[in-house]
This record gives C-alpha cells, structure tokens and sequence, in this order.
C-alpha cells in the first residue's frame, strides 16, 4: 500500500516545489519570516547550530563532541539573541538546511535569527527547511557558496515557499515526527551494530596477533608491561628486526593528467591500495621517487602520519607504482599478509598515538616506526594466522558492508518520506501507517 496523493493538483511556479494540492499557495519567503536583529541579553546562554544535533546549548555540544569549539571572546553585544521557533541559518545551511531553535539564548553574529511572521507552524518548516529539494534550491541561489562563506537572508529570500493551512501544517508535522523517528531508531541500531563490528573485528586481529590461535599452547611474559603474555616459541622485539623500513623520497614532484601512478596517504582505503584515483606524474619524476624503494608483492605502505593505521598490503596486480610523501614501506622478512594485520592492530596503533601526543605535526619518523614493538613467529604459524584473519575479516565486512547499506536505505527512504510530505506529493491527512508503508511512499 502506497500512501495517497491529494485529489487535485495545480502548477506551483516554482521549480523545486512542481505540483502542489490545489488549495496550498506560495509566497515569497519574506513575506512569511523576517530577521530578528535583537541583540543578545546580559542572562542569555550560548547556543551553537549544528547539522548533527540541531540548536543546543554550546556546553552540551562540547560534551557531545568531546572537543571544543571556537570561544567567543567578544562581548554580548557581538551576539544576537534568538527565541524558541526561531529559525537559524548558519554557514552550513547550504548543506543541510535551515535549523528550528527551541530555546532562547544567543548565538553568533555570523548567523541569522528567520522569526515567523505567519502562515508559519514551526515543526512543519523544521521539516521543510531541511528537505532534500528545498536544500538543493537554496544552493542555486549562489554559485558562489564554499566551506566557510555565509549565506545571507537575501538567498533566504530568493526561494519562495509553501502557504499551507496551518492546521494540515500540524497533521503533517505530527506524522513526519512519527515516522522518521521510527526510521531514525532502526538507523541507530544499525550505527550500533557497525561500532560493534568493528570492535569486533579489532579485537579478533589483536588477539590473533598477540596470543595466537592456540589457547592452549604454553605462554610467557612478553616483557612488555602493555602486552603481557604471549606464546613461549614467540620472539618479541622492535619491527627493524623482523623487516626493513624504508622511507620516501621527501620530494615533491608534479601531477600531471596523464602519467604513472604515485601510492600516498589517500590511495590507503579500507586497507588496501587504490589506485582508481592515484596522482600520476612524469616517468622521470616516477622512477626518482622509485630509486632505493621500489615496492614489491608482499610489501606494506604505511602511513606515518595522523591517519594512524591507514595501511596497504601491495598485491601482484597492483604493481608497478611509486611511493610519495608521508608513507614508508614495510618490507617484512615473510611474504604473509601476518605483518599487515599486525600493524594494523591495537597494540601497534596505540604505540603510534603515544608517539603523536603533544607533536605540533602529527607525524611519526621512520626511526619510531622501526622501533615499534612487535610481534615475530614462525613461517607457517603466520601464514595459519594470516590466513584465519583474511577469512574472519572477510566475513565481518561482508556483514559491515550490509548494515552499512541498511542505513543508506533508510536515510533514502527518509529523505523521499519528507520530501513527497512537504511538498504536497502525498497525503498523510488522518493517516496513521506503520512503518514500511510509509517507506514505500
């Protein structure tokens, strides 16, 4: 069951909203909002506007993000004052909308405060203002628009708006609430479920890489207060001895649109080497930044800098490339993947942010990386680790790649739900639905 259109349609005008029920008009948005100029009151708390979270007390999206924002050092009289069923338009609007504010405080100069004026219910606009298709008219009133530039009340003006009766305004309000709650709760327990993956997929690799896959085989104590016990045929000693490390070629060189292909930081996804998209430089440029350090099968480019962990194992079908800057290469003394698992794992990757706390430039020297504690086994126990961790990843990434798809669904599915309501494609007047009727909308 599909939910109902409106009995009768007309042209709107206006190239985002199309058809629109015959009884809805449009208006210029001025007409339906104005500024508030107010400044900021002597007892106002500070808000932030966010995409993620909407309009919250700044001390609460410090503790959210666990990071601090911009401190604002002015005096009041740097801010403006907002009021409950304010809209905030913010440097972000163009990608996500327009925020409803449910408090009163002040916020920063930067933005600006839309008060209603009429024809307004607030939580139909607070759906509204953030729909996919209002979103994408907003963005078409500048080409001009970039991180960090700031959206006027004048692109605010440009895009003209619904009049719908105030109290289908409320029935479509109640009913959006309803459903993309529901939605948003099957996505957080998706959001759930990836965080749960991929703690298990880190802890697998780390107990694998550190105690091996016998629980009975006889253990020692490592000697290294961090790692605690390991199998007694195991070697624990720093990464220089049990593979070379080779750095790069501190040199920048030319991209050019047609060339060969150069392996750094942004070419290490998913631990892997991508090369769909790798910078190409000119044969000479290409074979000086090989000199000394041509990668072989079985080799890893590591990334030493903040991307803590980013790491490719280099396969035959990859080859040839180069190396450029702030990677090393891996070279260990076996041809099994063991080594990549292991510099991926927790206890490799924490020595790395030890190094990195406190440094100006988060980047960790090849010498450190050399130094690195870890673990060393035999051939054969390698190749059976490696071989049951391919496996094991394998099929925990088969199941991250599914919930991972899940939520892109339900966040299609949501952003189409709002879109048809609020812009009169469907009818959800006296309309209760469960939840997959209202997805198939």
């Amino acid at each position: 069951m599909s939910l109902p259109r409106y009995p009768e349609y007309k042209d709107s005008g206006v190239e985002w909203l199309g058809e629109v029920p015959a009884h809805w008009e449009v208006s210029q948005s001025r007409r339906m909002f104005k500024v508030r100029s107010e400044p900021a009151h002597a007892d106002d708390q500070m808000l932030t506007a966010s995409q993620k979270y909407g309009v919250l007390p700044q001390a609460e999206f410090v503790l959210r993000e666990g990071r601090r924002v911009v401190e604002v050092i002015q005096g009041i009289e740097s801010l403006k004052h907002v009021e409950p069923d304010d809209f905030i338009i913010s440097m972000r609007s163009f990608q996500g909308g327009i925020e409803w504010c449910r408090l009163r405080g002040s916020t920063s100069f930067h933005y600006v405060m839309l008060t209603p004026v009429k024809w307004v219910w607030p939580a139909f606009f607070a759906h509204l203002l953030k729909s996919a298709p209002y979103i994408q008219a907003l963005r078409r009133t500048t080409d001009l628009i970039r991180d960090g530039q700031e959206l006027r009340f004048s692109n605010f003006a440009q895009v003209p708006l619904p009049v719908v009766p105030v109290d289908e305004q409320k029935e479509i309000a109640a009913f959006l609430d309803r459903e993309t709650a529901k939605i948003d709760a099957l996505v957080a327990e998706q959001e759930k479920l990836l965080t749960l993956l991929a703690e298990k997929r880190q802890a697998t690799i780390s107990r694998a890489v550190t105690k091996g896959l016998d629980p009975d085989v006889p253990m020692k104590d490592s000697g290294v207060e961090w790692l605690g016990e390991v199998p007694a045929h195991w070697e624990v000693g720093n990464l220089k001895r049990f593979a070379e490390v080779i750095d790069c070629k501190h040199h920048t060189v030319e991209f050019l649109d047609d060339g060969l292909p150069i392996v750094s930081i942004r070419e290490l996804r998913d631990n892997r080497i991508d090369l769909s998209n790798a910078k190409l430089t000119s044969p000479i440029e290409w074979e000086f930044l090989r000199e000394g350090r041509i990668p072989q099968q079985g080799d890893l480019i590591f990334c030493r800098n903040a991307s803590v962990g980013a790491v490719g194992y280099v396969d035959e079908e990859q080859l040839p490339f180069c190396m450029g800057q702030d990677v090393c290469l891996i070279r260990p003394q076996t041809k099994s993947r063991f080594m990549h698992f292991q510099v991926t794992c927790r206890a490799v990757t924490n020595q790395i942010e030890a190094l990195l706390v406190g440094a100006t430039i988060r980047r960790a020297n090849v010498e450190e990386i050399r130094n690195l504690v870890v673990t060393w086994l035999p051939t054969l126990e390698q190749e059976a680790i490696a071989d049951f961790l391919t496996a094991e990843t394998a099929r925990l990434d088969a199941l991250t790649a599914e919930a991972t798809r899940a939520i892109a669904l339900l966040k299609e599915r949501r952003t189409a739900l709002v879109s048809a309501a609020v812009t009169g494609k469907i009818d959800v007047r006296n309309t209760l639905l469960p939840l997959q009727e209202a997805c198939h909308a």
